[in-house]
């Protein structure tokens, strides 16, 4: 059970908060696309939560579905609202009918879109599972979003200043967490007359032993884990410095690679393709019956990431929405597929809805997967 659900009387009561709390700290808003528009999207926050429905977007069919099930939250991948509304006119546009509806329900919508493209397990990650790769890594990393934090602590506060930056989401680098630097040196103030120093006297130069404390922090949790740090650290005006980086950042990509158990001829690697994703239809480049067993693949609009796959090594790569001259670039270089947008990030509401499940653990809340489709691209065969 989540350490912050609210206790009333026999019953947590659980909110929308607690929802969208627990998956962002999987799958970031801060790491999400500048010009997207992750998060609340219609609703409110504070609304217990009764039953989730999952769907890649939201449609008149999904609402209907979520409020014969009694749901009180929607989470979508796509948003509802990706540019400002000028108007609501509920009368002619559909998502103005759409919001009017939700409201009248009491229902709360909420998208996770490229913050979930974005983070290890989404979208991509999920794909590249559905192929039943191995070795799945991140095709290309994010970089610049990241900061050191280097704090100068007295010894005998290291540890309770480490718990409240650790606590609060620094020093985390993969799979590894409570990560830092330190290094023993000597520390010198002199306080006027107005201070109260937690260590030596006001007016009087003053060394102390002390420790500086280094860690990696993500840019966007960077005011949560100063504000701890402030306040577990014992000094009125403690000394600190924050450095932009350039580094990668190792939990965070766009894309995934990986390996087939074993390598297929082209032909066999499209069926292995239809199969998994369940589909009828591909695009893709010439069949040359070269051998695959690196593939790359990123769900959704992902064919810019042409280059990084070639320079990864990928024999194939599965994405969606890939453009006529970009089958010309690809040509020669590796088998480029595209799959369609829908059915490559599909996937993706299970390892949300396996997520949820697991969090909620016992409460009697029930997590959907709308049961129909909502793509809206539909194959014509004559």
């Amino acid at each position: 059970m989540h350490p912050e659900l609210i206790f009333r009387g026999a019953f947590f009561v659980m909110t929308c908060n607690d929802i969208i709390k627990y998956l962002e700290q999987w799958a970031p808003p801060g790491i999400a696309w500048q010009k997207d528009n992750v998060g609340l999207q219609v609703g409110s926050l504070k609304n217990k939560i009764k039953n989730i429905m999952l769907a890649l977007e939201l449609t008149d069919n999904v609402v209907a579905d979520a409020i014969k099930k009694d749901c009180s939250l929607i989470i979508t991948h796509h948003p509802l609202l990706f540019y400002p509304l000028k108007k609501i006119d509920t009368g002619n546009d559909q998502n103005s009918k759409l919001i009017k509806t939700l409201i009248q329900k009491d229902i709360t919508l909420y998208s996770a879109h490229t913050n979930l493209d974005f983070t290890r397990d989404g979208v991509s990650f999920r794909l590249a599972r559905q192929l039943k790769l191995k070795n799945i890594r991140f095709l290309k990393n994010l970089k610049s979003n990241q900061v050191k934090l280097v704090v100068f602590v007295p010894e005998q506060s290291v540890e309770k200043v480490a718990s409240a930056i650790f606590n609060s989401g620094g020093g985390k680098i993969g799979d590894y967490e409570y990560c830092s630097f330190r290094l023993n040196g000597q520390g010198s103030f002199k306080g006027s007359d107005s201070t109260n120093p937690a260590v030596g006297q006001k007016g009087i130069y003053e060394k102390v032993e002390e420790v500086r404390f280094e860690v990696l922090v993500d840019s966007w949790n960077l005011g949560k884990v100063l504000k701890a740090m402030i306040s577990a650290h014992p000094y009125e005006e403690p000394a600190f410095d924050i450095y932009p980086l350039e580094n990668e950042n190792v939990n965070y990509g766009i894309g995934a690679i990986g390996e087939l158990e074993t390598s297929l001829t082209e032909t066999k690697f499209l069926n292995h393709v239809v199969d998994c994703l369940n589909v009828s239809h591909l695009r893709h480049t010439k069949v040359k019956n070269q051998k695959i067993k690196t593939v790359a693949v990123c769900g959704g609009s992902g064919s810019e990431l042409l280059n990084e796959a070639i320079a990864a090594g990928a024999n194939a790569f599965v994405t969606a929405d890939v453009k006529y001259h970009t089958f010309q670039d690809a040509a020669g270089k590796l088998m480029l597929v595209d799959a369609g947008h829908y059915e490559t990030e599909i996937f993706s509401l299970d390892e949300i809805k396996k997520r949820l499940k697991s969090f909620t653990g016992k409460e009697q809340i029930k997590v959907f997967k709308y049961g129909g489709s909502t793509n809206p691209v539909n194959y014509f065969n004559k």
